[in-house]
């Protein structure tokens, strides 16, 4: 049974991964694709950091925290850097696609 949580896992993992990559490579501009790696990514290698603590929690008798500080890490830190470069792209004013402008701004 723990081997099918852990291959589920980790093939969310790998899923979500391959569509935030997908995501950075198709979609048209910055502001589109700055979803991409920060949100499908960001699950995909949380999921696979989740299913390598279980198995390591459960091969060994100590508790893996390594994965879990990671994780958490991950959770903290991409939201602020994808804020900080979506105000850094509005701050050199980067070409936006029609289709991510405001109607006031058209």
């Amino acid at each position: 049974m723990l081997d099918i949580i852990l291959s589920i896992l980790i093939m969310l993992g790998g899923f979500f991964t391959l569509v935030g990559s997908l995501g950075l490579f198709k979609l048209p501009d910055f502001y589109m694709r700055l979803h991409g790696p920060t949100k499908a990514s960001t699950l995909g290698v949380g999921a696979v950091l989740i299913a390598s603590a279980v198995y390591f929690s459960t091969s060994t008798d100590e508790v893996s925290l390594h994965e879990v500080l990671v994780t958490l890490f991950l959770f903290i830190t991409a939201p602020v850097s994808a804020h900080l470069m979506a105000k850094a792209a509005l701050h050199i004013r980067v070409r936006q696609d029609k289709r991510t402008l405001n109607k006031s701004d058209q």
